[in-house]
């Protein structure tokens, strides 16, 4: 395994990150195709031997279960000390006031229930879950900081937004001596690279780490374009993602698997490689519901792209339209 600091934080990471929305009841929430506890078990003691320490979930994958099952599993081959612990807050999780949301009374009440699932005294990295239009920047941000003032989160983290919003809110931190977001979790893969433009740019010049969701395009960078993944076929979100140009992103999925022909690698592994190439970018977030993807996300560290090969790669790229927001 490979480490590094994610942005200017004191948060020293490994460079692949355990997404773990792939962790919880699937009869609880939206994923279905997710794994319960038992089934979940073998991925953490596999990605714990292998050095992975940062470990990805939010209050609403699986409505709470995945929270519960990443807890008890760091808990069973870890310790709390040797791990960093992300989760996030903001999707709906009932229909209560506090219940949705960034106010300060929503995050008052969702950390403590998150604390509580994950089984611990404190997050290391708390995320909102995308941007809440309906509440002042400065409620959030200050609810936030109040957080780490308490001890109950080491620091904060945004995910996908447009650049000027996390602008905004970086400014409203500093012009009130709040806490800053380390990290960006937004949207990055050799389909949508449209966080190329503003969004890191900015992360680099202000020293914030990224760490991309989806970097394998769920899943539709590890197969020849079209072809069939049952996966997608439970995953409503994933499946309405990556659909704007079929005829560059078919270009793109033939660069991949021909140059992982070339390599002896697979196709994860060389999308995934393509990510350790780009400068912004701290660790991707990888699901994992087979041992092989654990395998081919711990491969792609050793794998060292060729300029030729990122040109290859990302010559058929036409621009889109941001999702995900």
């Amino acid at each position: 395994m490979k480490y590094t600091t994610l942005g200017a934080s004191d948060l020293r990471i490994s460079r692949i990150i355990l997404g773990c929305m792939s962790y919880g009841e699937p009869g609880r929430g939206a994923h279905g195709w997710s794994l319960g506890l038992e089934d979940s078990r073998p991925f953490f003691r596999d990605a714990v031997e292998a050095g992975i320490t940062v470990f990805d979930t939010a209050n609403v994958y699986s409505l709470g279960s995945s929270e519960e099952i990443t807890g008890q599993l760091l808990r069973e081959f870890t310790s709390r000390d040797q791990v960093i612990i992300a989760t996030k807050l903001g999707m709906p999780m009932g229909p209560g006031p506090d219940d949705a949301g960034l106010t300060r009374s929503a995050i008052q009440t969702q950390v403590e229930a998150s604390l509580r699932r994950l089984g611990t005294d404190y997050i290391d990295l708390y995320q909102i879950h995308r941007l809440d239009h309906r509440t002042p920047v400065e409620e959030t941000m200050e609810a936030l900081h109040g957080l780490v003032v308490s001890g109950k989160v080491r620091a904060i983290g945004a995910s996908s937004m447009h650049a000027w919003q996390f602008a905004k809110m970086q400014y409203t931190a500093d012009l009130n001596g709040w806490t800053r977001f380390v990290s960006m979790q937004d949207q990055y893969n050799l389909l949508m690279r449209e966080e190329e433009r503003e969004m890191h740019p900015f992360c680099l010049d202000q020293g914030v780490g990224v760490i991309p969701w989806s970097p394998l395009a769920r899943g539709r960078l590890t197969r020849d374009h079209g072809a069939p993944s049952p996966r997608l076929d439970l995953d409503e979100t994933g499946s309405r993602l990556y659909l704007q140009d079929e005829e560059s992103d078919r270009a793109i999925a033939a660069a991949v698997g021909a140059i992982a022909d070339e390599r002896q690698a697979s196709r994860a592994q060389i999308a995934l490689a393509w990510h350790f190439a780009k400068p912004a970018v701290s660790a991707p977030i990888i699901g994992a519901t087979k041992p092989s993807h654990l395998h081919d996300a711990i491969a792609a560290l050793e794998i060292e792209l060729t300029a030729d090969e990122v040109q290859r790669l990302e010559a058929p790229y036409r621009p889109r339209r941001p999702e995900g927001f």
